[in-house]
């Protein structure tokens, strides 16, 4: 069996779901709201039953491979090792979930190639984890449904040392754009349609930054603001997201390029205004502000801002057209070899009927 699980970008909407979480605390607090879609980069795997034993063999996007990894299935060395944290705790995370709540045994699977960037705000560790529930999920025929495979990667996750949100798991859709509106422990997903190509580039700045800086530095603003830092953390994840990326959702639905440019300048004008006073040393990025205001690139781009956490991770444009989006890559590679760029395609939907579901209750 073969299984494909692309990284996924956050158009729009960083931080919004863990955010949109205090409203269980803070109903005063606007709903958090995303605009995601997977990459076209990802993790290529095949697929095999084990007797009794989780192992992995697995390729990194630098084309070096790791040790085998190998565990018996049992619940009690799948929680020490997620526990432990590194690259196999996801893994082990997922596995038991699935052992806890499913009639599953062991599991080979094989990372034959991975073009997915790691730790760049791609949700490479979310891709992991969505991938091993897949194929416990296919390999078992237990029937789960893309919503019970992300919950299952989620709490597999949240074993870990790691501190990802609800937005993570959103490349278990693969390439359909979605919008995901976070209520306290309600999820909403709705899947989006679009008429016609829109043509982005990612960007690896291969600079320096510290996530769990930003997310404590953020966090400190919740669930009520002390100071006016704060109220203008509050402000920005909450009200104005939520405006700016509904408007960019009618955007990309008409696919309308130029107008989810202009929101994406408007996006990142409205975050460092409200946020890098709540974090400098990490969202100041000059890296990233260099490289969205960088001149050569300004004819051939609707408009960029950063990705993920935000900081000098990777970087975002919409490009005016294909052939934009090549110049956009060669001028990169030209002017920046340090950097590394990727094509992001988003394809014409096929008529889709819209999916409103909610997640169990957080325990």
């Amino acid at each position: 069996m073969q299984l494909f699980m692309p990284g996924r970008l956050c158009l729009f909407g960083e931080h919004s779901d863990w955010a949109g979480g205090y409203r269980q605390i803070n109903p005063k607090l606007a709903k958090g709201c995303a605009l995601i879609v997977g990459t076209n980069q990802g993790i290529y795997a095949r697929v095999q039953p084990q007797r009794d034993r989780l192992m992995i063999y697995t390729s990194l996007n630098d084309g070096s491979a790791l040790m085998p990894f190998s565990i018996p299935m049992e619940k009690r060395l799948l929680l020490a090792e997620a526990q432990k944290g590194g690259f196999f705790s996801y893994a082990a995370g997922v596995a038991y979930q699935m052992l806890d709540k499913h009639p599953v045994r062991g599991i080979e699977i094989t990372n034959y190639f991975t073009d997915l960037p790691v730790k760049k705000g791609l949700s490479s560790s979310a891709a992991i984890c969505v991938l091993i529930a897949r194929a416990f999920n296919r390999q078992y025929d237990l029937k789960l449904s893309i919503r019970d495979e992300m919950e299952l990667a989620y709490q597999g996750e949240i074993m870990t040392p790691s501190h990802c949100g609800r937005m993570d798991q959103a490349c278990a859709y693969g390439n359909q754009p979605i919008s995901m509106i976070f209520d306290g422990d309600r999820l909403d997903i709705i899947k989006l349609q679009i008429p016609q190509k829109l043509y982005f580039v990612i960007v690896d700045l291969r600079a320096e930054k510290n996530t769990p800086e930003i997310l404590r530095s953020l966090q400190q603003a919740y669930p009520f603001p002390t100071t006016e830092i704060h109220q203008n953390v509050q402000k920005y994840l909450s009200t104005i997201n939520y405006q700016i990326t509904q408007a960019a959702i009618a955007a990309l639905e008409k696919a309308d390029a130029k107008e989810i440019g202009s929101l994406m300048q408007q996006a990142q004008a409205e975050f460092d205004k409200h946020l890098i006073p709540a974090c400098p040393s990490q969202l100041t990025a000059p890296v990233l502000h260099q490289l969205l205001t960088y001149p050569p690139l300004q004819p051939y781009i609707f408009g960029g801002k950063g990705v993920g956490s935000q900081g000098d991770g990777s970087a975002q444009f919409i490009a005016k057209d294909e052939d934009s989006q090549e110049q956009i890559i060669n001028i990169i590679a030209r002017d920046f070899p340090q950097m590394q760029s990727l094509k992001l395609i988003i394809q014409p939907s096929l008529p889709l009927r819209s999916l409103r579901s909610s997640l169990r209750p957080l325990r």
